[in-house]
């Protein structure tokens, strides 16, 4: 079962994606969030991914050109230009990366790969989020209801106080952080997509979560998956900041293996 990572947009909110490397390649403990994804997806014997393109996607592809080298314990025999790998630790990976456009949306990007995908259902995930979502439980949720596509929906913890102030005094009457309950439920990416997706595409000249999923849902296609545990965007600096301590910490939920 193919894993479809949705990676070519800008990054512009955070600093250092938007101007010397694309979002996707953004370290958290010296690994791209990208290898982090994948690490995770691969812990639940998901090996087969399809990355989609798009700002600095050359990048990754020299990224993933020269992983295998740089894994690796190495002799260079720089005369006659001869490499002898001894030992590697690289991971079982089927890497696909595909140019999907600089400025292209959310469904032509997945239009764009249509060809690269096999069997009837696919994995569908961004590439600025980490979460500990349980993947078989999705897959299992995804399989007993039928949908055409599922979406793993969580509550974001709150970051900002709650403030109640007196109308005509001003005065601060409580304070209290705002509780993940008090929070709407939100698209964490982690989907899964019965390949009958491709019908309500069109032209891919949309987002994916605009018109497709309005269709979807309108049409009684689409469920949402409750995930309460770990869930994490990577929007700016200071997320990156965030995560990289979770990760220094040795308590990065997301890490498994």
């Amino acid at each position: 079962m193919k894993v479809v990572i949705l990676a070519g947009g800008r990054g512009s909110r955070i600093t250092e994606g938007s101007q010397t490397k694309p979002k996707p390649l953004v370290e958290i403990g010296g690994k791209p969030i990208l290898w982090h994804i994948m690490k995770y997806y691969a812990a639940y014997g998901y090996h087969e991914f399809v990355i989609c393109c798009g700002y600095k996607g050359q990048m990754l592809k020299e990224y993933f050109t020269h992983y295998y080298v740089h894994q690796a314990n190495s002799t260079f025999s720089l005369k006659n230009e001869h490499v002898q790998v001894h030992e590697s630790n690289v991971e079982p990976w089927k890497v696909t990366l595909a140019n999907t456009g600089l400025d292209t949306l959310t469904a032509g990007r997945l239009l764009k790969v249509r060809e690269y995908i096999d069997g009837d259902e696919f994995f569908l995930t961004y590439c600025d989020c980490l979460s500990d979502v349980d993947l078989p439980s999705l897959l299992r949720f995804h399989r007993e209801n039928g949908r055409i596509v599922t979406i793993t929906t969580t509550q974001p913890a709150g970051r900002f106080g709650a403030i109640k102030i007196n109308p005509k005094t001003r005065q601060v009457e409580s304070f209290s952080e705002k509780a993940r309950v008090d929070q709407s439920w939100i698209n964490a990416g982690f989907m899964v997509m019965n390949t009958k997706i491709f019908d309500y595409l069109g032209d891919g000249n949309t987002m994916l979560e605009k018109e497709p999923f309005d269709k979807l849902s309108n049409a009684g296609e689409m469920d949402a998956y409750r995930h309460e545990g770990f869930w994490s965007p990577m929007d700016t600096l200071r997320d990156n900041e965030y995560l990289e301590g979770l990760w220094q910490s040795g308590e990065a939920p997301w890490k498994i293996t």
